[in-house]
């Protein structure tokens, strides 16, 4: 089987460096993308943490309060090898109180408490805000600079990380379609092998479309996707304005995520779509047996507020802001051939996903 991860699109990157070589290394915070209503039954919790994982956070803070497990909620995982800042909601109810600065829980700080009436859900985020340093930085770095300048500029494929297939999880989609498993695998564990199916064929489909150099313009049949939006429509890679306004990134070709639907894209962007998915079709039929709506996923995402410098010679500081779904092991991979800590999916290890 081919690899799963997306190619780079930009060409091998021009240096070497080594991630994670310290926990300040990786820092991400996170944008809800909505504030707190003031007051409410739930109190949410800013938190900055180190070495800790968000679920295991989430369990403190019920256990603290005095709560069900159900009535603490997050928008997203972060990761435990990193300080990562992101907020949880209580379900305190109007009567409950909890006083934040009584909160000690190792590797967390709270930073803000503040009552909404709302809950924080899964995945109701705006993105994350990445700071990372590379260090021991070695090659061309006059290319280094012009491919950090094209990314600001151009954005990178939109493909899953590395975390996406940890586990062994895709050999495990494979092992529950054809109903090999000795066990039968909870919510959580299912999601994950289905998840990764539905990952893998996605990333094979932009490869097939970053070789031929299409991942990030319009060719016939292509269903594109709003930047920052859910929102598609079917595009004329012959409307002028349709071209300018790809070029620009104010909208993406996409890719499917198969479930029982058709794909929408016709055209040659649904031949490359059909090659891919009749390769995988094992995996296709299984997700579509699991009933999983089919849906789009952008090709090509924008790498937002793309700033670097250097603290020192062989040391590169790097920040950027991704969209929910984006992976930043995708703006990585374009710019150094990193060495360090093995990524993974949080709970199993690191995570670098917004």
């Amino acid at each position: 089987m081919s690899s799963p991860i997306a190619s780079p699109a930009w060409g091998q990157p021009p240096v070497t460096g080594g991630i994670r070589v310290n926990p300040e290394d990786f820092r991400v915070v996170e944008s809800l993308g909505f504030e707190a209503t003031g007051e409410g039954e739930h109190l949410w919790l800013e938190i900055e943490k180190t070495g800790r994982n968000t679920q295991e956070v989430a369990t403190d803070l019920a256990r603290v309060a005095g709560l069900s497990s159900r009535d603490v909620s997050y928008a997203g995982l972060k990761d435990r090898n990193a300080i990562t800042v992101q907020n949880f909601s209580l379900h305190l109810g109007l009567a409950g109180k909890l006083d934040p600065d009584s909160i000690e829980l190792p590797g967390v700080r709270v930073l803000s408490a503040r009552r909404s009436a709302r809950k924080i859900r899964r995945g109701r985020l705006a993105g994350n805000r990445f700071e990372l340093t590379v260090r021991d930085v070695k090659g061309d770095l006059e290319a280094l600079e012009s491919r950090l300048q094209t990314i600001s500029r151009e954005g990178v494929p939109n493909g899953f990380g590395e975390q996406r297939f940890g586990g062994n999880n895709i050999a495990r989609a494979y092992r529950l379609f054809r109903g090999e498993l000795r066990r039968k695998p909870g919510k959580a564990k299912r999601g994950f092998y289905l998840s990764a199916a539905r990952s893998l064929v996605f990333n094979q489909v932009l490869n097939a479309r970053i070789r031929e150099g299409t991942w990030n313009r319009l060719i016939a049949g292509d269903w594109v996707m709003l930047d920052g939006s859910h929102s598609g429509f079917a595009a004329d890679p012959e409307d002028a304005d349709l071209v300018r306004r790809c070029r620009e990134l104010d909208l993406h070709p996409t890719g499917p995520l198969p479930g029982q639907d058709p794909s929408p894209a016709t055209g040659e962007a649904g031949r490359i779509e059909a090659a891919v998915l009749s390769e995988y079709e094992e995996l296709v039929e299984g997700l579509a047996r699991f009933r999983l709506e089919t849906q789009r996923r952008a090709l090509r995402m924008r790498v937002s507020e793309m700033e670097w410098d250097w603290p020192e010679t062989d040391v590169l500081r790097l920040s950027f802001s991704l969209g929910q779904g984006s992976f930043a092991t995708s703006v990585l991979r374009e710019i150094v051939d990193y060495h360090g800590q093995a990524l993974g999916q949080d709970g199993v290890g690191p995570q670098l996903e917004a």
